[in-house]
């Protein structure tokens, strides 16, 4: 006990740590103290080694602690055994090759379904810029395709007797996704626009120039529409990803149906936005994608 009240006048009288920082750190050091006492009988941290340190953190796993949580409190141990051998009570800290577990991505918040309606007002279907734009933001959200899914596209990807899309995914991994009616007439006046550009290319989205698209350019026309619209401080086509599966989600659709959807090879993958055959998968897409109630029927 000594060894820890030591420890807290360092950092207190010597490192000036605020008062909430010492009082975490006294709890977490009491703490392991408890859990070395009841397993180790002894009360003398300065005999811990690393065997005794990975079985607490075992016992976490039944106290539903966060791996952000479990870490704060290695971390105590860690700079307290670092200060054991400042003062030379041990030779080596048990801590020493520790490393911290793994925090799970934080995944950005999703286009609210508010945004993308606000976002519809600023698009000028009058142009061929306009309505490339349009267009792309729109497979972005009503497939749930990848941004280089997008720029792989090409005009013999659409199928229109059928209203699907051929989508080349990741290790070029072919998927077929359903398209809604609006998104099918969307394409074909893009189409009947682009044909006027007397551009001979198989490249369904083109530059103003008649090059094809690359991963930075569907960056900026995304990012600068949402602009407009979003209050968010990062922005990205991922997020259009993101919204589609969220929504679905959100409107009863399995997540079995939206990993395949969105081309993921395990359910993990989906799973990080979170919850066949082609016809299931297009039932489940028309009855839950937030487009499709309404537009469908009238």
């Amino acid at each position: 006990m000594e060894h820890i009240q030591a420890f807290i006048d360092y950092l207190q009288f010597e490192k000036n740590y605020a008062q909430h920082t010492l009082t975490s750190y006294a709890s977490d050091l009491k703490q392991f103290q408890s859990f070395v006492f009841e397993n180790y009988e002894t009360e003398d941290l300065a005999e811990t080694n690393y065997p005794m340190i990975r079985r607490w953190i075992v016992s976490f796993v039944d106290k539903d602690l966060t791996h952000k949580t479990i870490n704060r409190k290695l971390s105590s141990l860690k700079t307290f055994f670092n200060f054991l051998m400042k003062i030379k009570a041990i030779e080596v800290n048990p801590m020493l090759k520790h490393k911290s577990l793994k925090l799970p991505k934080r995944e950005q918040e999703a286009f609210s379904l508010k945004e993308l309606e606000d976002i519809s007002t600023y698009f000028d279907d009058s142009t061929f810029e306009g309505l490339r734009d349009h267009l792309m933001i729109d497979l972005l959200y009503s497939t749930g395709m990848r941004r280089q899914e997008l720029i792989d596209l090409k005009i013999s990807s659409v199928n229109f007797s059928q209203s699907q899309l051929k989508v080349l995914g990741k290790r070029k991994k072919e998927r077929i996704v359903p398209l809604m009616k609006t998104t099918m007439a969307l394409i074909d006046y893009y189409l009947q626009v682009r044909g006027l550009m007397a551009i001979n290319s198989d490249d369904l989205f083109i530059t103003n120039k008649g090059k094809p698209i690359y991963p930075n350019f569907v960056y900026r026309i995304v990012t600068s529409y949402f602009k407009k619209v979003s209050t968010k401080q990062k922005l990205s086509p991922h997020l259009l990803r993101h919204a589609f599966a969220s929504h679905l989600l959100e409107k009863g659709a399995e997540i079995t149906a939206i990993k395949e959807l969105l081309g993921h090879s395990s359910l993990a993958s989906t799973e990080v936005y979170t919850h066949s055959n082609l016809k299931e998968l297009s039932k489940a897409h028309a009855a839950a994608h937030p487009r499709s109630r309404g537009k469908e029927e009238e």
